[in-house]
């Protein structure tokens, strides 16, 4: 076991400092009572009903009635996925409470952003920046999420995919996919086998979406949705490929500019159909 605290790691679930110490402490004794575990984690005996009470609202403790109460801990993987619910359940309650402020705040805040546009300078700037990262696979959820019709991937060896695994798949649902790799010869080997493990994934879970593998070097990197011919339509956000930089130094730029997301659509029809190869490299 580690010589770490273990109450560490569950206060990585929000848990507060006695919460976490009493869930410490049931995980090892088992089914107890509340003097018990107050005499034996020094939680004062005023607080250590409320702890528990709050331990049994996430769902990670099970009350057994009687005089004393019982209480006991469920298993650490029942505590894992009741934590994933809560956080879900708390995303839905924010996301609901955003979505019913939307017409009050758009009415107050639209008319003010439509005026100070027209006050700026009536050249748009083509690109905007982030940081590659959180804020970059934020950003590439978002596209996901706005995506109307096509999502398209250019990537090394996918290697955010579990940062942005659930807005793809909601897109996907709904849209068509491609994702087009970069041929693993080119890649060292720890890339390699991860981008194996995101290849084999991406087959197994979601056949509906295109795969290919670029025979040549890709200048660069990320995810366009609903390009248009026309020139109307279209999001980005993509970096330029700098191999003696490492990703926590760089930035992504995003974009809206209709003709720059058809010309990264042709640029990756180009690459998809005259120098990839759809069969999976051995």
């Amino acid at each position: 076991m580690s010589t770490r605290d273990p109450s560490d790691l569950l206060e990585r679930l929000d848990l507060k400092a006695y919460e976490a110490t009493a869930l410490t402490h049931l995980l090892s004794a088992g089914r107890t009572t509340a003097p018990d575990i107050s005499e034996a984690t020094g939680i004062p005996k005023a607080r250590i009903y409320g702890v528990l009470d709050s331990l049994a609202d996430f769902g990670y403790i099970e009350v057994y009635p009687g005089r004393p109460k019982e209480y006991q801990p469920k298993s650490p993987e029942e505590i894992l996925e009741r934590a994933k619910e809560n956080r879900r359940q708390e995303y839905e309650q924010s996301r609901k409470e955003i979505e019913d402020m939307r017409g009050e705040f758009l009415s107050e805040f639209g008319p003010r952003y439509e005026q100070a546009g027209e006050d700026l300078s009536p050249t748009a700037e083509l690109f905007y920046v982030v940081d590659v990262g959180d804020p970059s696979e934020s950003e590439t959820r978002q596209l996901y999420a706005s995506a109307e019709a096509h999502v398209h991937v250019i990537t090394n060896s996918f290697e955010y995919f579990d940062g942005v695994e659930p807005a793809f798949s909601d897109a996907v649902d709904s849209v068509d996919a491609d994702v087009l790799f970069l041929h693993p010869r080119h890649l060292p080997e720890e890339k390699r086998e991860k981008q194996a493990a995101v290849v084999g994934r991406l087959l197994d879970q979601y056949p509906s979406v295109g795969v290919h593998f670029s025979e040549e070097r890709l200048p660069w990197r990320g995810t366009f949705v609903d390009p248009s011919m026309e020139y109307d339509s279209g999001k980005a956000i993509f970096l330029v490929e700098e191999r003696d930089v490492p990703n926590h130094k760089r930035q992504a730029a995003i974009t809206e500019n209709g003709s720059f997301v058809a010309g990264m659509k042709r640029y990756f029809d180009l690459v998809w159909e005259y120098e990839s190869t759809g069969e999976y490299p051995r």
